[in-house]
């Protein structure tokens, strides 16, 4: 980012409009990689890698805000939630899609679709233990997803 820092952004705003309020990417800035009209979750970090930069976790926009890095900046704005991977490379359960959900072990895209629900009815998991309360989610399930999870 030409700016990087923190940004203000309207709801509804897309990672090119964070990009953009900060002065837009610099010419080495690998753009390719990001999904550009993602949604902007509040308080998100968005990292946009370098030509060339290995990216260990998913890069904003095509599965959330990674971890950060020289050329990242962080946007915040009170966007809706549509972006799932935190910066330790762990799945947001408060912002997943549910395609993003489906990909974790032993969650198909029924019980991806409940817990996608169950957050839409009732706000985001206050911790990742909140999940067994989602119909499907039993012990050994819970096992195999905290450490791939987070809130």
């Amino acid at each position: 980012m030409k700016n990087p820092g923190i940004v203000t952004l309207p709801a509804g705003a897309r990672v090119f409009d964070a990009i953009a309020a900060a002065g837009g990417a610099e010419p080495t800035a690998e753009l390719n990689g990001l999904n550009l009209a993602a949604l902007v979750q509040d308080a998100a970090k968005i990292h946009v890698p370098r030509a060339g930069e290995a990216v260990t976790a998913p890069a904003a926009g095509t599965a959330g805000g990674a971890a950060g890095g020289s050329s990242g900046g962080a946007a915040s704005g009170s966007g809706s939630p549509g972006t799932g991977a935190s910066a330790g490379g762990k799945l947001n359960l408060n912002t997943a899609t549910a395609e993003e959900l489906d990909a974790l072990p032993k969650v198909g895209p029924v019980l991806a679709k409940r817990i996608v629900e169950w957050r839409q009815q009732r706000g985001p998991f206050a911790a990742v233990e909140d999940l067994d309360a989602v119909d499907g989610v039993g012990p050994k399930m819970m096992e195999s997803l905290l450490p791939l999870v987070t809130v």
